[in-house]
Order: structure tokens, then sequence, then C-alpha cells
């Protein structure tokens, strides 16, 4: 295949080769030109798209913290606690054998407290309980807490029990016994849109195997809330599997 370069017309041949000799330079300018822009270039030519940052780790709000202390007051605090062993994640699963996340058709599926859930209540603690969030040392109930992490790993940040205030308790016979309440594991709380209902999920999981799962009904009166009833979702003794509503 021949190629044809067409000289302006008008140049002598003097003029032609001077033309041939400015034209290989501009040439050979563009070329560098180029290659340096390239070179300076990286992220623009050859770099592969920037990962998408984590999202951040979300926090319970201070808010949902009165409902924990009002059930751990009302269900499992005794006059001889003296320590509580929290889960520092919120829970997601309401029964240690059920590996789904709950759905707002499973809840319709179990009718708990007779089916007299508020639908708009249902859907927002199944909404916030989609994904685990970070318990902080905002816990009222009067009684030392410590976190743990996993398979009770004590937390890094809460290895020193907490005393948020004091809590009026009374010495056993023995005068020495001292029970630590380990563990407890908290979930979201859901609200109504009026925010007149609350609806929270607690699990009781002890070292021995034994415990159980519950969900804790509150409402509101008179700007005062209460536990207004509560739905047992499993029980475990020992060398046994959880039993329950599934």
């Amino acid at each position: 295949m021949s190629i044809f370069i067409q000289v302006p017309a008008g140049l002598t041949r003097h003029e032609t080769s001077s033309y041939s000799v400015v034209m290989g330079c501009w040439g050979k300018m563009i070329l560098c030109v180029g290659l340096v822009w390239l070179y300076l270039s990286p992220t623009i030519v050859f770099s592969a798209p920037a990962p998408e940052p984590a999202q951040p780790q979300q926090s319970v709000p201070a808010e949902e913290y009165p409902f924990y202390d009002l059930a751990v007051e009302t269900k499992f605090l005794t006059s001889r606690t003296r320590l509580v062993v929290i889960e520092r994640m919120t829970a997601t699963r309401l029964h240690p054998e059920e590996p789904q996340l709950p759905t707002v058709a499973w809840f319709s599926a179990q009718a708990f407290f007779e089916g007299r859930l508020p639908p708009d209540l249902i859907r927002d603690f199944v909404a916030k309980t989609y994904r685990s969030a970070r318990l902080e040392t905002r816990f009222g109930f009067g009684v030392r807490y410590r976190f743990v992490s996993g398979e009770g790993v004590p937390d890094a940040e809460a290895a020193v029990p907490v005393v948020p205030v004091a809590w009026p308790v009374e010495e056993g016979g023995d005068g020495d016994a001292v029970e630590v309440l380990d563990r407890l594991a908290f979930s979201r709380v859901g609200l109504t849109v009026r925010g007149d209902q609350a609806l929270l999920y607690v699990a009781n999981q002890r070292p021995d195997a034994t415990g159980a799962g519950f969900l804790f009904w509150f409402v509101r009166r008179q700007r005062s809330w209460e536990l207004y009833d509560t739905e047992v979702l499993w029980v475990s003794q020992p060398d046994q599997n959880p039993s329950g509503r599934r």
C-alpha cells in the first residue's frame, strides 16, 4: 500500500526539505507530550474505579435505652444481681436456630400477642432489626454491666464494669452471694408512627446452655412508658435445642 503526502503548492525543493524537517520535529514533540500526559495521568487512563467507602458502624440512638432499662428492671434483675453481661451488637435474629432475618410476613404468620400488634409497629421493628447496631454505655438500670462480643470475648472498650447510678440491693442471707446475669442480647426498638407503642426483643442465653427469648410490648400512658405484655419466643433447657414458636 502506497502512502502519498501532499506538499503545499509553491514550495521550492529547499523549502520542501525544510518543511519535512519541521513537520518531523513537530510530530516528535506531539508524541513526547502525549507520553508525558499519559505518565502523569495514570488515574484517568489506567487505574480501576476506586472502591466505595465502607458504611460507618451504626450506634443505637439514645432514645431506645429507656426501653432496655425497663425490660431489665422488670424481668431480669433481682436484689442479688451485681453484674449484667450484655452483647455489644444488637440482635438481628429472633431465634438461635433461625438463620433468616424476621420479616413482616413471618410476624403475621406467628400472630404474636394474639395478632394484636399494630402493623406499623411490626414494620418499624423489622426495618430496624435488619441491621445490627452498636450499643453504648447509656444503660441506666443501676447495676454494673459489661459488654462482650461474639463468643463471650470481653469488649476492649468496656472490659471494666460500668456503674451508671446507685442501685439499692439487699445482701443475701450468706452475705457474699453475688448474682451475675450472663448474658443479655437486645434488638433495636420498634415504634409506632404515633410513638405510643414500642416493641423489643431480648434474649437471655446463659453459659449453662439454658435461656429464653422474649418479645416485650410497651405502651405509653400519660407520657410514661410501661410494659404492657410479654411473649416467650423460645426456651432452651440443658442438653436440648431451643424450642418455641416458629
